[in-house]
């Protein structure tokens, strides 16, 4: 999503799709898990760019969704938030727990994730690794190759991989 183009989404559905989020908000009382759902996607909507998402909002609602609908993909996202707002170990604390969940054992993401989360710790050996892994378990081939990539580019600035 970071690095998506923005200005290519369909801004009209997601004015249409923003009304009707603040539709449900003004019936008043808490919100069901679409609703939140619909919330976190409304705070990325809102920001004009991606450095400029209100990633401490979206972790109050990931935690709102965890208690309210918990499953490890939740919690997974709820990792990458909390990594977005208050730095990659946070996001670690939550994501690292994850690597014994049964349900996300092939899960491509988890790896990726936490690929990110390890390089942007400067933890690059072990970045790459997660970031192969996760390449072996894609079926995608463009994602596979985008994994790859960033297997590639996992290591400090300046210096070649060899």
């Amino acid at each position: 999503m970071l690095d998506q183009d923005r200005a290519r989404w369909d801004h009209l559905l997601i004015r249409r799709g923003l009304a009707a989020l603040e539709r449900a908000e003004a019936f008043g009382g808490s919100l069901g898990p679409y609703a939140l759902q619909a919330a976190i996607a409304a705070c990325h909507a809102r920001a004009p760019r991606a450095e400029e998402t209100d990633w401490t909002r979206i972790t109050a609602l990931y935690d709102a969704l965890a208690q309210l609908a918990p499953s490890p993909v939740v919690e997974l996202n709820r990792g990458v938030a909390y990594g977005m707002a208050f730095g990659p170990a946070a996001g670690l604390e939550i994501v690292d727990p994850l690597m014994s969940e049964p349900a996300l054992e092939r899960y491509h993401l988890l790896a990726s994730v936490r690929g990110d989360l390890l390089a942007r710790l400067g933890r690059f050996a072990e970045a790459r690794a997660e970031f192969e892994r996760a390449a072996a378990l894609t079926r995608n081939a463009r994602e596979r190759e985008l994994l790859l990539a960033r297997a590639a580019a996992a290591q400090p600035k300046g210096e070649e991989r060899t």
